[in-house]
């Protein structure tokens, strides 16, 4: 089964055409064993994408996390796919409109050198209330802007967020140690809260022009950067009057820029084709 390895800031995929995935009726698995680090190819995803138009760039999209567990979309994960899709010359348009299980998503490619991209991606538009997250503590909100959340008898006031996937932000003035970084993730990945778990983006404000973001994704944990994540936590931060409505996000691998324009987000930054190769998949 053909692949192609790509990052963006060290966010890591393999992107797969969905024809190459005829042999297998079950993609979830699939997307587990190949993602694994140590007998598989290793990945923070699976990207399984079908052109539906090449002269117009219409592309499907799904994502599935090391885990197996199926995602709604991702930022980081349609510019890899686009990057993938660009370098194979597959698509003859400067614009991918991929169709995700949350809606139609825009790509913009800016510049193409090689195997290293930079695109422009239409995130969509923020959904604030608890239904539209999820977010069930019994009561609805319109809002969720520094809610109290209680774990282990310590309040984290949150920020939560729905970019097609849930978000969960927390402003701190110092990041955590890697052991206790980990186990806030796990613990609010599964709050009962969350009734289809979360993702986790802790955020440092640095200026009105500028944040860092530490990042744990819902299905497999830390991860270097977040695409949906970045937008995640500048809208937050733009919520709370923190920042300007056009931001960079800094990674631990590098930047992203976000802007909040009118009703809708967008984000710019890098994709980066690794490798590629055929990957054979055993059955028990």
């Amino acid at each position: 089964m053909k692949f192609f390895k790509v990052h963006s800031l060290g966010n890591d995929f393999l992107v797969i055409d969905k024809l190459e995935t005829r042999d297998f009726s079950d993609i979830s698995s699939l997307a587990g064993t190949i993602c694994d680090r140590h007998t598989g190819v290793g990945a923070d995803g699976l990207l399984l994408i079908s052109i539906k138009n090449k002269a117009k760039g219409h592309v499907n999209f799904r994502i599935f996390n090391a885990d197996g567990t199926e995602a709604e979309v991702s930022g980081n994960g349609l510019r890899c796919a686009a990057a993938s899709l660009y370098h194979q010359k597959k698509i003859d348009s400067p614009q991918i409109l991929f169709r995700t299980t949350v809606g139609q998503r825009e790509c913009e490619l800016i510049e193409g050198k090689k195997n290293v991209f930079t695109l422009k991606i239409d995130m969509g538009i923020p959904r604030l209330s608890s239904q539209d997250i999820p977010f069930d503590d019994g009561s609805p909100h319109k809002k969720i802007i520094d809610y109290p959340l209680s774990i282990n008898k310590i309040i984290y006031p949150i920020t939560a967020i729905s970019l097609g996937n849930p978000h969960c932000a927390i402003f701190v003035d110092r990041f955590p140690d890697r052991i206790e970084w980990h186990q806030i993730g796990r613990e609010i990945e599964s709050h009962p809260f969350f009734p289809n778990r979360t993702n986790i983006e802790l955020i440092r404000t640095l200026s009105k022009e500028e944040i860092e973001v530490q990042f744990w994704e819902r299905g497999v944990g830390e991860t270097l950067s977040s695409g949906s994540g970045a937008c995640a936590a500048a809208v937050a931060s733009i919520l709370k009057n923190l920042t300007n409505k056009k931001i960079k996000v800094r990674t631990s691998m590098g930047h992203l820029t976000v802007e909040w324009e009118k009703e809708k987000v967008y984000q710019t930054g890098p994709a980066e084709i690794v490798f590629k190769g055929d990957f054979f998949f055993r059955e028990d």
